[in-house]
C-alpha cells in the first residue's frame, strides 16, 4: 500500500500537533523535539530514531490515541538527548536496549508524576521503567542498568534490537526464560502484568545508521544546554520541575566543575614557571648584561596551556563530559585570560587546535575509543610544537594506562588530573575530580 500524499501530510500533521501538546505540557522535551526531522516510513513496523529523524510506521501510528503518541515522542528524543545512539560500543546489542528503554521510560514517569497510564499502551502494555533491582531506571544510567542484567544464553539466535514493554506475563518479550528467576525478572514482575501484550515497539535498528554520528554528539551537547537554559530562565531554581530531573542533574554536571581552577594554576602553574617570563626583560637593569626575570601580575594572562583529555574506550561519555566541562570550567573562572590548545589522545593523537574563549573551545570536537597511550602526547609535543612548547601539559584521564618515563616531558611541567583514587602517577603533579 502506497501512502497519498495527503495521507502523508495528515500524520506530520498529528505529530506537529503531538510536539505542541509536548511543548506545552512538558517544555523541555519539546523544545529538543523542535530539533528533530519527522518521516512517515512505510518499512518502519512501529517508530524508531537515527538520532537526526523520528520515524513512524503509519499502521502503528494509527493505533496510537494522542496520549499515547506524546509518551512514544517523548521516548524516542529521550534516546537521542541521552545519545543512546552512540553509547552502544561493544556491548550487546538486544541487553544495551533493555537498558537504555527501562532509563528512558523511568525518566517519562517521572515527570509524569510517576502516573503509569503515561508510559502504557493499550495494544503493548506498561512499558519497563524498573532496573533489575527494583528501583527506577531514572536513578542510574543506561551503563548501571546494562550492568545488572543477568547475561543472555550464548546460544541463542540473533534477535533484532527492537525492546520496550512487558509480556502478558510481566517479562519482556524478547527476554530469555534463563532470567525469570533472576533480579531482571523479579522486577518485570513488579512492572505488572497486561494479557492484551503482543510484541515489543520500540525499534532500535536504526540506530548507528547515519554515517555522521559522530558529529551528533555536540550537536546534542548543544541543544541541551539551549533547553534547559530556556527553561531555567522561566523558573531559575526550578521549583516547578519544569527541567526534568536528569536533565537537572547533568546540566549541574556541565555547567559546575570541581576543580578551582584559579587555585590550581596558582598553585601549579605559577610554582613550576616560578611566576615570572624572561621577555620582556625588567627594564631597570638595562645596562646590565645578563637577562633578568620581569615578574607578572597574577592577574596577567595565563597561555600556552596544553589540555589533553583521554577519550580511550575505558572513559565513559560521562567522564569525557566531566573532562571536557573542566577544561570549559578553566575557561569561565579565568574570564578572558586563559589560552591554549585542546586536544584528545587514545592510542593516536587527535591534533590539539587553540582556543582563546569558550566559543572557540565549543568547537574543537572529541574522538577516540581506543587504548591509552600517554607517551604520545609528549612525542606529539617534541615533534610538532618545538616552535612554542607549551608552558604546561594538563591531562585529564583515568590513569589506566601505563604511564612513559619523566625525561619525555622535556621539562615542561606535567599536571594529571585524574577521575579516580586508584591511580597514583608516578610523576608530575597530580589533582582529581570524582564521579
Amino acid at each position: 500500500m502506497v501512502l497519498s500524499d495527503e495521507k502523508k501530510k495528515e500524520y506530520i500533521k498529528r505529530l506537529l500537533l503531538s510536539r505542541m501538546r509536548i511543548l506545552c505540557n512538558n517544555g523541555f522535551y519539546g523544545l529538543l523535539l523542535m530539533h528533530m526531522i519527522y518521516s512517515i516510513d512505510e518499512n518502519c513496523e512501529t517508530a524508531a530514531t537515527d538520532g537526526r529523524r523520528l520515524f513512524f510506521g503509519p499502521k502503528f501510528l494509527d493505533e496510537l490515541c494522542d496520549p499515547e503518541l506524546d509518551f512514544i515522542m517523548m521516548h524516542e528524543i529521550l534516546h537521542v538527548v541521552l545519545q543512546h545512539c552512540l553509547r552502544q560500543g561493544d556491548r550487546d546489542n538486544e541487553q544495551f536496549n533493555i537498558a537504555c528503554d527501562i532509563v528512558v521510560n523511568s525518566n517519562i514517569l517521572l515527570s509524569e508524576n510517576m502516573n503509569l497510564k503515561s508510559i502504557t499502551l493499550k495494544k503493548y502494555g506498561e512499558s519497563m521503567h524498573l532496573a533489575p533491582d527494583g528501583k527506577e531506571g531514572y536513578e542510574y544510567t543506561a551503563e548501571q542498568v546494562y550492568g545488572m542484567l543477568p547475561p543472555l544464553p550464548q546460544n541463542r539466535k540473533s534477535k533484532p534490537a527492537i525492546t520496550g514493554t512487558l509480556g502478558k506475563d510481566g517479562s519482556d518479550n524478547e527476554q530469555s526464560d534463563d532470567a525469570k528467576g533472576s533480579a531482571l525478572g523479579r522486577a518485570k514482575k513488579k512492572q505488572g502484568k497486561n494479557e492484551n501484550a503482543k510484541a515489543v515497539w520500540d525499534d532500535h535498528t536504526r540506530w548507528g545508521m547515519d554515517e555522521e554520528d559522530e558529529t551528533l554528539r555536540d550537536v546534542w551537547v548543544k541543544r541541551f544546554e539551549d533547553a534547559c537554559e530556556a527553561i531555567l530562565i522561566t523558573d531559575p531554581s526550578n521549583q516547578r520541575g519544569l527541567l526534568p530531573l536528569f536533565a537537572e542533574r547533568h546540566f549541574k554536571d556541565l555547567k559546575e566543575p570541581q576543580t578551582d581552577w584559579r587555585m590550581v594554576l596558582n598553585d601549579f602553574v605559577q610554582q613550576e614557571i616560578v611566576d615570572y617570563s624572561f621577555t620582556p626583560p625588567d627594564r631597570r637593569f638595562d645596562e646590565n648584561p645578563f637577562f633578568l626575570p620581569d615578574f607578572n601580575d597574577k592577574d596577567d594572562l595565563v597561555e600556552d596551556i596544553l589540555f589533553m583529555i583521554d577519550t580511550s574506550a575505558s572513559m565513559s561519555d560521562d567522564m569525557i563530559t566531566a573532562a571536557y566541562s573542566e577544561v570549559k570550567g578553566a575557561i569561565d573562572q579565568f574570564d578572558g585570560k586563559l589560552k591554549g590548545c585542546l586536544g584528545f589522545f587514545d592510542a593516536a593523537i587527535v591534533e590539539p587546535k587553540p582556543f582563546t574563549n569558550e566559543e572557540e573551545f565549543r568547537i574543537i570536537k572529541p574522538a577516540g575509543g581506543g587504548g591509552t597511550d600517554f607517551q604520545i602526547i609528549f612525542e606529539y609535543v617534541q615533534k610538532h610544537m618545538q616552535e612554542k612548547l607549551p608552558a604546561c601539559i594538563i591531562i585529564l584521564t583515568d590513569g589506566f594506562a601505563p604511564f612513559p618515563k619523566e625525561k619525555l616531558a622535556g621539562g615542561i611541567p606535567v599536571l594529571w588530573l585524574l577521575n579516580n583514587d586508584e591511580v597514583d602517577p608516578p610523576w608530575g603533579k597530580i589533582a582529581r575530580i570524582t564521579m
